[in-house]
């Protein structure tokens, strides 16, 4: 008896605990807009990697000193973030409005359940952690 109680309390923790990881890639100069329009409804942190990749744009040609060239991966911004649950829908949205030019290769989000977060200075975990 004492194992499935503590299994029920587990996972009522888990459920108030619900931690998510966005993942967007957007257009290079469109970087700043988006942060500041995420630090405007109260995201305090994300981490931001330069990338290369290729979607429905399929890369592009470049003429270079006279010379044409195929560039098969187009440059790239990853913004990854890790919010509590409540607030990922609206983080989504302000991302696509912000990053949104109507032009191919606008970016992509991803939105996944995370396990689990740990602020490493302090030992907290879920979204006290963030």
């Amino acid at each position: 008896m004492l194992q499935v109680q503590s299994a029920v309390e587990r996972r009522l923790r888990e459920r108030d605990n619900k931690v998510k990881l966005i993942i967007a890639t957007i257009k290079p100069y469109k970087l700043e807009e988006v942060r500041e329009a995420l630090t405007a409804i109260g995201v305090r942190g994300m981490m931001v990697s330069e990338i290369k990749g290729f979607g429905a744009q399929s890369g592009h040609t470049e003429i270079y000193r006279g010379a044409e060239y195929a560039v098969n991966f187009v440059p790239k911004i990853k913004l990854e973030i890790a919010v509590p649950a409540d607030m990922a829908d609206s983080i989504v949205e302000t991302i696509t409005k912000t990053a949104r030019t109507g032009k191919i290769g606008d970016g992509k989000i991803f939105v996944l359940d995370l396990a689990q977060a740990v602020r490493v200075r302090t030992g907290e975990t879920g979204p006290d952690a963030l």
